[in-house]
């Protein structure tokens, strides 16, 4: 009977840690959202600002660029900076998530972030 009870109690703890859990979760998505990151290319010659949330926030194309008329180099430019805003803001994501996981003592959970970090 009293094995019974232990396991009321576990699961109620375990449904307490759910829920602070979930409102962790909706904090960082949040956080992350309001951060903002930067990829460069071309010696500044283009950079995309985006949040964590992957939002492009803006884009600034230097005028020699613009003046230079070549479309193939500002479209090649323009691909390497959102592709480095996007891994900026994909590692910013992740460390979030990993500090959390570690501040709620997830078990797996670091391991599981680093092996998506590195794909």
């Amino acid at each position: 009977m009293f094995e019974g009870l232990k396991d009321l109690a576990n699961m109620a703890s375990m449904a307490r840690k759910t829920g602070e859990m979930q409102k962790r979760m909706h904090e960082l998505t949040e956080r992350v959202g309001r951060m903002e990151v930067s990829g460069t290319a071309g010696g500044d010659a283009v950079t995309v600002r985006m949040s964590g949330d992957f939002q492009v926030r803006s884009i600034q194309i230097h005028q020699w660029l613009v003046e230079a008329r070549n479309q193939e180099l500002l479209q090649q430019l323009s691909q390497e900076a959102f592709n480095a805003a996007i891994q900026k803001a994909r590692d910013l994501s992740t460390a979030e998530m990993a500090r959390l996981a570690e501040e709620l003592d997830i078990p797996g959970a670091q391991d599981a972030l680093k092996r998506m970090a590195n794909r």
